[in-house]
């Protein structure tokens, strides 16, 4: 027990204490006129290994080195790599080829037009790297720049990307504002997520898998145990490693999220994974409707099977894994959609874990209160048909977040496919599809006939409300589906045609440097909204908290709104594309309006996370604390004291130049 505690503690450090486990260096050599030696050496973190180029693809991926066609040069050969290690790897369950501590790749090339000013060679380096518990995959780029004297320098931008990579970084002015706390939802926004988590428990605990399973582990920890006393410690010892399996599940996302600030947010807003989400979810809702059963491996149940019978905790930690893997055919969608909520939202792999943390208490909890209060067992309503009628409910719940991920994709891409109306006209049909279901209209397969219950009367009641609701948002204008707010497409993504693209009919720029320029003009202050596509707390401000009258009069009157929109896949103009270089030597390609945005806000603001506002003057000047996902009094009162602080700048600005 004592291991397991401090192997928790190690891991909820992780995100802290993780390091890049590999990092890269390159080089070049001239060997002979217009021939070099271009070379990558990769320090490799202790304990890591990096996989050769050579090292069988059906274990680990090996490394590749993709070099972009250039007419400037030629590769003369293939890349050339250092000593490696074979050894059998217990993981993938093969012999793999890879490096320790150090790796060198070298490659010849040959300049084909030495005389040019400019030559460059682009290399996208491809690798994963494992220890003996994680794995992580990167894409690294590398730019090598040949100046008119055939010297070069390691990872060199051209001019044109060091103009815009300069043109991104603000001058800023009260800085001491970034510093201090950003003002937020915070434990409000992590007591939402956790509470989402511990429904999803409950719903989790309602299902055929779990249900059943309740009075029997209680019951054979109270009978088995040698007392009482005993036994309500085993049972207390079984619900505490439920919570700690769940919780285990969200610990890679926190490695990854270590990695890369926002990588979380470039897989959120993937349309690729966006439509697979989509694909999954409809899977799941279909597994729930009966049609078929998800399962995992079989071998995994039998091993931790086994694996129980062993005495004392580490028999009971076996339990706790077996009902986790045998009950994953009604957890795992639930856990699917915790897991995609997260990653879609902005706190990432820590609301994940907080979410996680609410599902394993809500799954583990019943198991410890009724070892408790064994008595209590008895008003536990019997098995039946009802838990397969939670589990249709929860179908058509996964086919609605389906297609709020198609939703997302739609979005990002532009595509104008799945407008405001069509959405909510799928969701309205799939609601009145729930309640003809509820009624007893139709059953899906292996249903059991049964007379139908008040309480299942009570829920089709519900249902029909909400088709209702749903309904009248359709048809009505007056009714803009408040309760809803985040999940269908904006209120200006619509068949109908819209004054204006931005939030509410307001006047808003989706380039900083036009926004920038409005506000110059009209001497007002800009309220810098970094904003997504596929961002559900961002219509949720929009839709709940600028809509507020006296929220709203203040954006339209005293404020000049920029919305960058950070998961926008639109490619940038050509001769706006650029490559941009942080402080530790990574290069990173801005060739869409998203990733410039998203880099502007990391530079300058030192965060990846949506929504996120900024009060700011034309001038560089910080007005207030940032702030993020809040209520319509604190963001009013965050709004005027901007304003406020604004005041007295303009007065002595004034002065000054009355004064010259």
């Amino acid at each position: 027990m004592k291991k397991l505690l401090l192997l928790l503690l190690w891991s909820l450090m992780l995100n802290a204490q993780i390091k890049e486990p590999v990092e890269w260096q390159t080089s070049i050599k001239m060997i002979k006129q217009d021939v070099y030696i271009l070379t990558f050496e990769a320090k490799i973190a202790p304990k890591w290994h990096l996989y050769s180029q050579f090292s069988d693809p059906d274990g680990a991926i090996p490394t590749e080195f993709i070099f972009k066609e250039n007419a400037a040069f030629k590769k003369t050969g293939p890349t050339q790599e250092s000593q490696t290690l074979v050894n059998y790897d217990k993981f993938f369950d093969m012999n793999l080829t890879y490096f320790n501590d150090r790796a060198k790749f070298n490659q010849e090339i040959e300049l084909l037009n030495p005389n040019s000013n400019e030559i460059e060679v682009e290399v996208e380096v491809n690798y994963q790297a494992c220890d003996d518990s994680l794995c992580i995959f990167r894409s690294e780029n590398f730019i090598i720049a040949f100046d008119g004297s055939n010297l070069a320098t390691n990872q060199k931008i051209n001019k044109k990307s060091k103009k815009l990579s300069d043109a991104l970084r603000l001058q800023l002015n009260e800085t001491e504002f970034l510093e201090s706390e950003i003002t937020k939802e915070g434990t409000y926004s992590y007591l939402n997520i956790f509470i989402l988590g511990f429904i999803g428990g409950l719903l989790a605990l309602l299902t055929p898998c779990v249900f059943p399973m309740i009075p029997l582990t209680v019951s054979f920890f109270l009978k088995k145990s040698i007392s009482s006393s005993r036994g309500i410690f085993n049972a207390l010892t079984y619900a505490f490693f439920i919570v700690l399996i769940y919780g285990f599940l969200s610990l890679p996302f926190h490695f990854i999220d270590s990695l890369d600030p926002e990588i979380l947010n470039t897989l959120a807003t993937s349309i690729f994974l966006n439509l697979m989400f989509f694909v999954v979810f409809v899977f799941f809702a279909f597994s729930f409707f009966g049609f078929y059963d998800l399962t995992l491996p079989t071998q995994w149940g039998d091993r931790a099977d086994k694996a129980s019978v062993s005495k004392g905790v580490v028999g009971i930690f076996f339990m706790a894994l077996t009902l986790a893997i045998v009950s994953f055919s009604c957890t795992g969608p639930i856990l699917g959609s915790l897991l995609a909520g997260s990653i879609t939202a902005e706190g990432g792999a820590t609301q994940l874990s907080i979410g996680m943390l609410g599902f394993g208490i809500a799954l583990g909890l019943p198991f410890g209160l009724f070892a408790l209060f064994p008595n209590t067992l008895k008003a536990l309503p019997k098995s039946g048909n009802w838990m397969t009628t939670i589990k249709v409910i929860l179908g058509f719940l996964e086919l609605a977040l389906a297609l709020k991920f198609l939703s997302n994709a739609d979005l990002v891409a532009h595509l104008g496919l799945l407008k405001r109306e069509v959405f909510i006209g799928i969701w309205t049909l799939l609601t009145f599809t729930l309640t003809l279901y509820l009624f007893g209209i139709f059953r899906f397969p292996n249903e059991v006939k049964e007379p139908l219950s008040k309480t299942r009367y009570s829920i089709a009641g519900l249902s029909l409300v909400l088709t209702s609701y749903l309904f009248l948002g359709l048809v009505s204008s007056t009714n803009t589906l408040k309760l809803l707010s985040g999940f269908p497409p904006p209120e200006y993504y619509s068949l109908h045609s819209q004054d204006s693209d931005c939030p509410l009919g307001l006047e808003c720029y989706k380039d900083y440097e036009k926004g920038e320029k409005v506000a110059l003009s009209k001497g007002k202050p800009m309220l810098l909204d970094f904003t997504g596509w596929a961002c559900v707390n961002c219509r949720k401000m929009e839709e709940k908290v600028w809509s507020e009258p006296d929220v709203y009069s203040l954006l339209k009157e005293e404020y000049i709104i920029i919305s960058l929109y950070v998961d926008d896949r639109e490619p940038l103009a050509k001769d706006d594309q650029f490559n941009f270089k942080y402080p530790n030597g990574r290069i990173k390609k801005i060739n869409t309006v998203g990733k410039k945005w998203a880099t502007f806000q990391a530079i300058n603001f030192n965060t990846a996370s949506q929504p996120f506002y900024i009060q700011i003057n034309s001038d560089g000047t910080i007005l207030n604390n940032p702030i993020q996902y809040t209520d319509p009094k604190t963001f009013k009162i965050w709004l005027q004291t901007g304003l406020n602080n604004l005041k007295p700048k303009i007065k002595a600005k004034y002065i000054k130049l009355k004064n010259l």
